[in-house]
């Protein structure tokens, strides 16, 4: 009949749009896709705060569930909707459901919402100067990718910002346990802007690179769409020594930074920041006899 991708953007259970609630309250089967973001609000697996809100029963949907198409089944003959954390196309996964509807000749409708690709521009560098967005993984002892620091790179020899999308472990089995066929599963982790400033620094230095390293300015945010999120500008080496506190983190690394741009982005910045930042208005003031 009907498979619904609706978005739920980036807080809480609130944030779903009046379109989305609509169609959750009428669809048969309710689930939330729980292993490409999380919602700020509820802890891990807990979907009690969206079936009280929404007046129906929502169901966690692993990524065994999701990637099998094992949630399409009852949208033969009845309407079904999955809930997303951001928007729907957050993420490559709901791009196959849609691919899979249309083979399965299943209508598929989809409810937008805000996602971190949009509200990333709170920190004040405009959205239409980024380059391409990245993902960064957690590092093991014997892999340590570092291909996305050439995409880095070149959005920052073009002058545009960067995106870095922080690694996400929900519901995820350790290779001892993949290997034994256990269904035992590592607690869950989120990287953290310090861990993904460490990352870039460890890259920067292992290639010799003059165009980051300790001193470059980078954006630290955390919790963005909630009551306590933080935005934090500094140098890679203070935003490795900050504590952002709980998930979800992400990080930009500006390119050129225009100085309308830098008026507003200069609100987060760091005590020493700001005063080199301060003190060249106040150099600009002299200069122009103001």
């Amino acid at each position: 009949m009907v498979f619904h991708l609706v978005g739920l953007g980036l807080g809480d259970e609130k944030d779903i749009t009046l379109k989305g609630l609509e169609v959750v309250k009428r669809c048969h089967k309710v689930y939330l896709e729980a292993y490409t973001s999380i919602l700020l609000s509820q802890q891990v697996g807990d979907v009690s705060g969206l079936t009280a809100f929404y007046g129906r029963e929502v169901v966690l949907a692993d990524r065994e569930f999701v990637e099998s198409g094992e949630v399409l089944e009852d949208a033969a003959d009845k309407e079904v909707a999955l809930l997303v954390v951001g928007d729907p196309f957050g993420a490559t996964t709901h791009s196959d459901l849609v691919t899979r509807c249309n083979e399965r000749k299943i209508k598929c409708e989809v409810v937008h919402n805000s996602t971190i690709m949009s509200a990333v521009g709170v920190c004040g560098l405009q959205l239409y100067r980024y380059g391409q967005a990245v993902s960064l993984c957690f590092w093991t002892d014997t892999w340590k990718p570092e291909s996305w620091y050439d995409k880095v790179l070149e959005s920052k020899r073009m002058g545009l910002h960067c995106l870095l999308l922080l690694d996400i472990k929900v519901k995820e089995q350790s290779i001892e346990n993949m290997a034994r066929g256990r269904k035992v599963y590592e607690p869950p982790r989120f990287m953290t802007v310090q861990q993904a400033a460490e990352q870039v620094l460890a890259v920067a230095q292992s290639r010799s690179c003059s165009l980051l390293g300790p001193d470059s300015v980078a954006v630290g945010l955390a919790r963005v769409g909630c009551p306590d999120q933080l935005i934090v500008a500094g140098t890679l080496s203070e935003l490795a020594e900050t504590d952002f506190g709980t998930p979800l983190h992400s990080m930009v690394i500006p390119g050129d930074i225009h100085e309308a741009e830098e008026e507003h982005l200069s609100m987060y910045y760091t005590p020493a920041l700001a005063k080199k930042y301060n003190d060249k208005l106040a150099a600009e003031r002299t200069k122009h006899g103001m």
